[in-house]
């Protein structure tokens, strides 16, 4: 029996994923770098180049991060702790559950990892009925 190929995750799955969730909106005036929201909380974004996102080796800003917020501290040590991971953060998100990866390296996770994470990050940002109301319909599937 032949192994199915992994299908490795791209940008375009940010806002495919991002979008099949329900009762998302897009942040107006984000239309470019979308700003994905659920009931007014944003829940993955694409960011603009900040002081705190560089190349170490040029010092150029990374124009290409995309912010994802974490269910909680130990979810989202666990994504950059791992020196496999392409997701990181900076001092700047310290106390903040989220994490951050480079759209470069969006290749390095798949489709089913990505979607997970987007899942997550709304969960975490959902209203208390909107969460329950997703997880039921998605837990006995």
């Amino acid at each position: 029996m032949a192994r199915k190929a992994v299908r490795r995750a791209r940008v375009e799955d940010v806002h495919h994923l991002a979008l099949g969730m329900p009762h998302v909106t897009v942040y107006p005036g984000t239309e470019h770098k979308p700003v994905y929201q659920v009931g007014g909380k944003s829940f993955v974004f694409f960011r603009n180049p900040r002081p705190d996102a560089y190349d170490s080796e040029t010092g150029e800003r990374y124009d290409d991060v995309i912010v994802f917020w974490a269910p909680n501290q130990g979810d989202k040590l666990a994504m950059v702790q791992d020196d496999s991971s392409p997701f990181f953060t900076t001092p700047h998100f310290d106390g903040h559950l989220s994490v951050l990866l480079r759209a470069s390296r969006i290749g390095e996770i798949s489709h089913n990892e990505l979607a997970e994470v987007v899942q997550e990050a709304w969960l975490s940002r959902a209203s208390a009925r909107r969460r329950a109301t997703w997880l039921e319909e998605h837990l006995t599937e």
